[in-house]
């Protein structure tokens, strides 16, 4: 419920991160030991992580998975989704570039960001 009480925030101007502390939370609250605890059941000790979210690379060398590669996962931002982006990278610090490739570019918005 919380994460819809979240996006209701959103869609009333706060960012993401505005949104959780508005309701009480962290900017981001989750917790990433189960995916640790699991790769390490499986007999998993190294990975290249698909993610633009530090977090994960962090908690899964803390629990002692070696990350060799972090792989950024990325698409054009579009009008709908640039603010979000733009929160994850600046408050967030996710690896996004936020490049708009010019033949896929929505009105109003610049070739880099």
């Amino acid at each position: 419920m919380a994460k819809l009480q979240a996006y209701e925030l959103q869609d009333a101007g706060f960012d993401t991160v505005e949104a959780n502390h508005a309701l009480g939370f962290e900017a981001d609250c989750r917790d990433f030991s189960l995916p640790a605890a699991i790769l390490h059941d499986f007999g998993v000790n190294r990975v290249r992580l698909l993610t633009n979210n530090p977090r994960k690379t962090s908690a899964l060398l803390a629990a002692g998975v070696e990350v060799i590669a972090q792989v950024s996962c990325e698409v054009a931002p579009t009008t709908h989704s640039l603010g979000y982006l733009r929160t994850k990278k600046e408050r967030m610090g996710h690896t996004l570039r936020l490049a708009i490739h010019a033949d896929r570019r929505p009105p109003g918005i610049d070739a880099q960001l």
